[in-house]
C-alpha cells in the first residue's frame, strides 16, 4: 500500500514541479468532458483519481476524458488497441473482519476495520476500438447549461453571505462571510467565478457544513493545507460548470511540494476533502449526492 501512495504522490509532485497542477483542466475553455467518467457505467471518477486521469489525459493529448477497464471494453464488444498503455486508478474502502481467534460471523465477536487500497488499470476512449457510438455523444450545450448560469446557481443556492468591495477575495471564518472584489474588477467571467468558487470551498469548512477545522499537520502548515483543498474543490466545481480551472494561489506551490515529499498520503486526504466540499456545494444546488454521476473507483482516506 505504501508503494502505491508513494507512486501517486511522485506523479503529483512532478506535475507541480512542471507548473501544471493536476486539478486544472488540460482541455482549455470548452472541454468535451470536464471531469473523468467511466464509459461503461457513466459514473464519475472522484478524489485523487480525478487528478491521475487529468494528468494522463494532458500528457497523452486525449480529447475525451472518458475511460474504462479492459474487461469492460470486452463486455460491450469493443477492445483495447494493441500496444496501448493503461492508466492506474485507485479504489479505497474499509474492510471489517473479526478479531484474531474469533469467529467473524458471531454477532458479539469483536470486529476491527482496516483500509483496503487496490489499483485498477483503465484505458481512454481513444485507446479503445469498436466503441458503440452512443457511448461518445457529442457535447451539446443546452441553453439552461450556460456555464455562467450554472456557476451563478451554485453561489445562489449556497446561501453564503457574499459581500463585494475591496481589492482582495477572502473568507472570514469568524464572521462566516465571503468577501469578493466587485465583478468589474475581474478580467472576465471565468476569473470571477473561479475565484468565487475557491472562496466558497473555504466556506464549506464551517463546523455546520463539512466541519473542516484548520488544524496543524506534521508536514504542512494548516492554512497551506486548507488552500490545497480549496484549489482542488474549486477546480472540481469549475469542471462541473464547464469553466476552466484556475490556480488561485501559486505562492503555496513550494509549501505543497515540501509537504508532499514528506507525507505520501497528503494528496489522498486533501483530494477526499476537496471532493466532500464540492459534493456539499452541489448538493445545496439540488444536483443530488455529489452533484455529479455516481462514484467510480472513488478514493477516501482518513486524516
Amino acid at each position: 500500500m505504501n508503494d502505491l501512495y508513494d507512486a501517486v504522490t511522485r506523479r503529483i509532485v512532478a506535475a507541480l514541479e512542471a507548473g501544471a497542477p493536476p486539478w486544472i483542466q488540460p482541455w482549455g475553455s470548452h472541454p468535451a468532458d470536464p471531469y473523468p467518467i467511466n464509459l461503461s457505467t457513466g459514473r464519475a471518477y472522484r478524489g485523487v483519481n480525478v487528478l491521475l486521469l487529468n494528468l494522463q489525459a494532458a500528457a497523452c493529448g486525449f480529447a475525451r476524458n472518458r475511460w474504462m477497464t479492459y474487461r469492460q471494453a470486452l463486455a460491450i464488444g469493443a477492445h483495447v488497441r494493441k500496444g496501448a498503455t493503461g492508466t492506474p486508478v485507485v479504489l479505497f474502502k474499509l474492510k471489517e473482519v473479526g478479531a484474531a481467534g474469533e469467529k467473524p460471523d458471531a454477532e458479539d465477536a469483536p470486529r476491527r476495520v482496516y483500509p483496503l487500497l487496490r489499483t485498477f488499470v483503465v484505458f481512454n476512449a481513444e485507446q479503445i476500438e469498436g466503441l458503440p457510438a452512443e457511448l461518445l455523444p457529442e457535447r451539446i450545450e443546452a441553453a439552461e447549461w450556460n456555464p455562467l448560469a450554472s456557476a451563478e446557481r451554485l453561489l445562489d443556492a449556497s446561501g453564503a453571505d457574499i459581500q463585494y468591495g475591496g481589492s482582495k477575495p477572502f473568507y472570514v471564518p469568524g464572521e462566516d462571510r465571503i468577501q469578493l472584489p466587485p465583478r468589474s474588477a475581474f478580467p472576465g467571467e471565468s476569473a470571477f467565478y473561479g475565484t468565487a468558487l475557491h472562496e466558497l470551498t473555504h466556506w464549506t469548512g464551517h463546523p455546520e457544513r463539512c466541519n473542516r477545522p484548520l488544524l496543524p499537520r506534521q508536514s504542512i502548515e494548516a492554512y497551506a493545507f486548507e488552500e490545497l483543498i480549496a484549489e482542488m474543490g474549486a477546480a472540481f466545481l469549475c469542471a462541473h460548470c464547464g469553466l476552466p480551472g484556475r490556480l488561485e494561489h501559486a505562492s503555496y506551490i513550494d509549501a505543497w511540494l515540501g509537504a508532499l515529499r514528506q507525507d505520501k498520503r497528503l494528496i489522498f486526504t486533501a483530494a477526499a476533502r476537496a471532493q466532500a466540499a464540492a459534493d456539499f456545494v452541489l448538493g445545496l444546488a439540488g444536483h443530488g449526492p455529489g452533484g455529479l454521476p455516481q462514484v467510480a473507483d472513488a478514493v477516501e482516506v482518513a486524516a
